[in-house]
């Protein structure tokens, strides 16, 4: 690996721009239009880009995130830039084009009116945020990245009266910076004394069913606790440009079928072949943890290794404006 090279917010942005996409993800097929009826089907029924359909799942959706505007609106990163290793307040607001002013009114979903994935481009460090929002519309929240380079910001939202939006901007963490390569591929991710275990695969352009499985010393967590309405949450980020897809649990509580662990199983459909990587947000015992896992969309590629268990995932982190720290 090089030594560590002093970055600019120039290089940077390059980086941000032009970077080379590590592991398998670096060339990525045309993302197609949103299928009508296609993405996401929420607890009022909505549909977004960027997610997939709670019940099916049917259908490859357009995933979200790669863009800054869409629908009349714009995500404006008021801190485009920050010190690696050093606490900041990370700043942004949604504007209306239309009027040019800040969004002020948001219909919750999923018990937040806004949720924040903040990633770095090599995809080893994760956030899973939800800011505070000030009366002008400005939303804020801490933040503490610990590697310097490029990290991409999405806004997964649905502005009062309008559709359910993802929208992506990039964010510099200046300071030495060394690149890292994609975690390696892996079907059981251990935090915090839990080992949560993959099953099943994402199939390019076709709905699929993961399962993830929960356990703690060796026994079954069947006792999963609700968190945002749900017992797990999962994101999916494309290698390579950072594409965004928020599936959602098969079920949930209060349904008269769903049991609270230890499977949570997700229907998902992979816009593209390709590496991702998928956290898992799972609450148990009052606290929110995340398990990330490396996978390939298309199968695994040629030499690529694979790796049964990983360590703890102490970059991916879930973070609420209340106490302002990733667990």
């Amino acid at each position: 690996m090089n030594t560590g090279l002093r970055i600019t917010v120039f290089a940077a942005a390059l980086a941000a721009t032009f970077g080379t996409a590590y592991g398998v993800g670096g060339t990525v097929d045309a993302i197609s239009p949103e299928p009508k009826g296609g993405a996401h089907g929420g607890p009022d029924g909505h549909m977004a880009a960027g997610h997939e359909e709670a019940s099916g799942g049917h259908g490859a959706a357009a995933p979200g995130g790669l863009e800054i505007s869409q629908g009349g609106y714009t995500l404006d990163l008021k801190t485009p830039r920050i010190e690696a290793g050093r606490k900041a307040e990370l700043r942004f607001a949604v504007t209306k084009d239309s009027t040019g002013r800040k969004v002020t009114a948001y219909q919750r979903e999923h018990g937040k009116e806004l949720h924040l994935i903040l990633a770095s481009r090599d995809l080893s460090v994760y956030r899973h945020l939800h800011p505070a929002r000030a009366a002008d519309g400005t939303w804020s929240t801490p933040v503490d990245l610990p590697k310097a380079g490029s990290y991409r910001v999405v806004a997964d939202f649905k502005p009062r009266g309008g559709e359910a939006l993802t929208l992506g901007t990039d964010l510099a963490a200046s300071g030495t910076y060394e690149p890292a390569a994609l975690p390696e591929r892996n079907t059981t991710a251990r935090i915090d004394g839990y080992e949560v275990q993959l099953d099943g695969d994402l199939t390019p352009g076709k709905a699929s069913e993961v399962t993830l499985t929960v356990n703690k010393g060796g026994r079954p967590v069947g006792d999963l606790q609700p968190y945002l309405g749900a017992y797990g949450h999962l994101v999916a980020l494309r290698s390579g440009d950072l594409a965004y897809l928020h599936v959602h649990p098969n079920g949930g509580p209060g349904d008269g079928k769903t049991q609270p662990g230890p499977e949570v199983s997700f229907t998902a459909t992979a816009p593209s072949a390709g590496a991702y990587r998928l956290f898992l947000d799972f609450q148990h015992e009052g606290t929110v943890r995340t398990a990330a896992f490396t996978v390939h969309a298309g199968g695994v590629m040629d030499g690529e290794k694979s790796s049964k268990a990983e360590p703890a995932e102490e970059e991916a982190g879930h973070a609420e404006e209340e106490s302002g720290h990733a667990h």
